[in-house]
């Protein structure tokens, strides 16, 4: 058994490690599998929380013609870390100043003719040829022009494109259910989006690239690729459609691992209540280890009696309430010792849990698990979980 120093010399208290290399494998295995289709890695939300910039840059170099993010700000922050190739960004609201996004030359997105007309004018001021996509719900019913109002956007693009504000470089929608590959609103959506895009070139519009493919879409329905394909939760090693595919299965590894160690082991009687509430009672004498993370660190509450960590290479259930700051896990009869490692979720290459076990313990998707865990800015001195990159080997494992 590893001792509790090597432990100590090897990581600190609680960290999520990112492995950089499973994140340039995954896109160049994506790339590969979706043909002549340009590729965009999003990147938004942190990098699913496994760092926004870190996350973009092995994502070009794993193979990424594109980088989609949500927010303007997160678009600049790409621009301002040296990111010089193509960047979509997709979410605004009225009022936004979209002029440092147009002069960094970032593709910005319009849902209405309104949105069209603030970045119109703000190119206008600045004297450039504002980027612009359209987007066109065709089902989801969140964000995106409705299908009324489809052809009078178009018709407003095209007028601010002859007048020289803008060039709209791309026509885009979004899937729905493509997670469920025979779920009919996939055609529909499919053949709404093609109708859409024909509405756009009666209208005069020549866009660069047509998008209606997220992960799931972009793996399991090619006819849904058309140029480029928007790949994010696959990005990171997860699979976007559990009931269908395993990531091993894809090709995929995980990038993520969030691990620690525990703080204290202690013998404990049967019918010992554990954690707030008691809502586990120890059937029998067993010892119990406390890892220093919880809820406060992005640690899901529903884990409670529910999830599984790997200590000293066995998996072992978490008991009673996860608490802000940590959680109990059962360690049976097992010479464990304080400092021991914990691995909440990783690749699953040791037997460790990933985090797509993790998603199902807790009656969520993987997309949150990572995004929740990743989330605290590691450079923030009050940071309670370390964000490591390390360049590895990408190994990946079973889910």
């Amino acid at each position: 058994m590893t001792s509790p120093a090597q432990h100590h010399d090897a990581h600190g208290r609680a960290e999520v490690v990112i492995d950089l290399a499973a994140l340039r494998h995954n896109v160049a295995t994506l790339k590969a599998a979706v043909g002549d289709a340009l590729m965009m890695t999003v990147v938004k939300a942190d990098g699913y929380g496994h760092g926004m910039v870190e996350a973009a840059r092995a994502a070009r170099e794993g193979g990424a013609d594109w980088l989609g993010v949500a927010v303007l700000e997160e678009a600049l922050a790409l621009r301002a870390a040296g990111d010089t190739g193509p960047i979509l960004t997709w979410l605004a609201v009225p009022g936004e100043d979209y002029r440092p996004a147009i002069e960094a030359g970032v593709d910005v997105t319009a849902y209405t003719v309104a949105e069209l007309d603030e970045i119109a004018t703000a190119a206008r001021e600045l004297g450039v040829r504002a980027r612009v996509q359209l987007k066109v719900d065709t089902g989801l019913s969140r964000g995106g022009s409705a299908e009324p109002l489809w052809g009078g956007l178009v018709e407003a693009a095209a007028t601010a494109e002859e007048s020289g504000a803008v060039r709209v470089t791309g026509i885009w929608s979004h899937f729905a259910c493509s997670d469920e590959p025979e779920h009919p609103a996939n055609k529909l959506q499919e053949d709404a989006f093609r109708e859409a895009c024909a509405v756009a070139e009666l209208a005069g519009l020549e866009p660069e690239v047509r998008h209606l493919a997220n992960s799931a879409g972009a793996l399991l329905r090619p006819s849904s690729r058309f140029d480029l394909v928007r790949c994010g939760i696959a990005s990171y090693g997860l699979t976007p459609a559990p009931d269908v595919v395993t990531s091993a299965e894809l090709g995929l590894v995980p990038a993520m691992t969030v691990r620690g160690r525990l703080a204290l082991v202690k013998r404990i009687a049967a019918g010992s209540g554990v954690s707030y509430g008691h809502t586990y009672i120890t059937p029998r004498d067993t010892s119990i280890g406390v890892v220093p993370m919880g809820y406060g660190d992005g640690v899901p509450r529903h884990a409670s009696s529910t999830a599984e960590v790997q200590v000293a290479g066995r998996r072992r259930p978490v008991r009673g309430r996860v608490c802000m700051d940590q959680l109990v896990v059962d360690l049976g009869d097992d010479d464990v010792v304080t400092g021991e490692e914990v691995v909440l979720f990783g690749t699953g290459a040791d037997g460790e849990p990933t985090a797509q076990h993790w998603a199902e313990w807790c009656g969520t998707i993987s997309y949150e698990i990572v995004t929740r865990l990743g989330a605290q800015e590691p450079a923030q001195a009050s940071a309670r979980m370390r964000r490591v990159h390390v360049d590895g080997d990408a190994k990946g494992g079973d889910e």
